[in-house]
């Protein structure tokens, strides 16, 4: 997939809540809190861990940005025994990759897990996780792409709140960092909206949003790689209850008619028709391939299987291989505005 090549040339007990209906296509739902764990949030100072999960890095300049970016937050900065390893394509072994990433939440010095990059592998490792130390342990977990795997993995299995954002050799400019920071050091329940690009435009040409279908709607947030999460649909590592959540999605270049095979995916498998809200992201290099003959376009498939859910709905949001990519917890309660195209948490994803 182009979503790997992208990653790697970046080197870069329940509570029920009953919820207010709104006008405008709103959805009143219930929605049902299972033993959800809130991370402790981050303090300058302390020690995180970078760990490769997935694939490998081999030039050095990547693990150097990585770690003086991190210090320039005020972090130190722990890399996993494994980082540097390589099996093939890999960061090593599943079993060493799997073992580096138990080590880090057991080790009451490292207060956040940051991976590397992304790629792909780390489905290989999910049934050598230890989600026990990981449930005793709980801290910030933060990755995109194919890392969306360990966020269902570990959300499902623990309830653990990990986070969907840059990885370690992501482009570490002031709009990621400032949603970085104000969602894991300083504990803002934040809203999340696209940036003015207008420049000197009359009206903005990039970063717009497109609303699928108006109105407001409340839920816990979860979602991810389009193409890692359908990969492990079927699994005992994809969460079931999709009731009441606001999906958000995001890939890059897979062609357009895969997308619309996955999205079918997830219509069969019935967790469209469960969710209460839905957000798409970027979809980069998501184009028919060929000359284009005879293909739907983006929209048209996204609307084919969105519009007739009747749910608030919007695509374009920040979320996705992109250098402004926010950081977006999963399981925390949020607000989506699909007029105005925003999401706003309605708690604070750390404590």
């Amino acid at each position: 997939m182009k979503r790997r090549n992208f990653v790697f040339n970046m080197g870069l007990a329940s509570l029920a809540y009953p919820l207010t209906s709104f006008s405008e296509n709103s959805h009143s739902i219930e929605l049902t809190e299972s033993k959800v764990i809130i991370p402790k949030k981050l303090l300058a100072g302390e020690t995180i861990a970078i760990v490769s999960p997935a694939g490998a890095i081999f030039e050095t300049e990547p693990y150097q940005i990585a770690q003086e970016s991190f210090k320039a937050m005020g972090l130190e900065v722990k890399f996993g025994k494994f980082t540097h390893s390589r099996y093939g394509h890999l960061a090593g072994t599943d079993e060493e990759r799997a073992e580096e990433l138990n080590e880090m939440f057991r080790d009451p010095n490292i207060k956040a897990i940051i991976a590397l990059r992304g790629g792909s592998g780390s489905a290989r490792i999910l049934d050598k996780l230890d989600y026990k130390a990981i449930k005793n342990n709980p801290k910030i977990f933060v990755g995109y792409s194919d890392i969306t795997a360990l966020h269902l993995a570990i959300f499902k299995k623990t309830g653990l709140v990990t986070f969907h954002g840059p990885v370690a050799v992501s482009s570490w400019n002031s709009f990621s960092y400032e949603y970085f920071k104000k969602l894991l050091f300083d504990a803002e329940a934040i809203t999340y909206s696209n940036p003015d690009s207008k420049g000197n435009a009359l009206t903005q040409t990039s970063n717009r949003i497109r609303t699928i279908n108006k109105g407001k709607s409340k839920g816990q947030l979860l979602g991810g790689n389009l193409s890692v999460l359908t990969s492990i649909m079927g699994t005992p590592y994809f969460p079931k209850d999709w009731q009441g959540k606001i999906l958000y999605l995001e890939d890059i270049g897979e062609k357009i008619y895969a997308v619309d095979r996955m999205m079918s995916q997830l219509e069969l498998g019935g967790v469209l028709k469960q969710i209460s809200g839905f957000v798409f992201g970027k979809c980069n290099g998501c184009d028919p391939g060929g000359n284009g003959y005879g293909s739907l376009t983006m929209e048209e498939v996204i609307d084919h299987y969105i519009k007739p859910l009747n749910i608030p709905a919007y695509s374009g949001a920040m979320i996705g291989h992109i250098d402004d990519n926010v950081t977006i917890p999963n399981g925390i309660e949020a607000e989506i505005d699909a007029n105005q195209g925003t999401i706003q948490l309605l708690k604070p994803a750390v404590k």
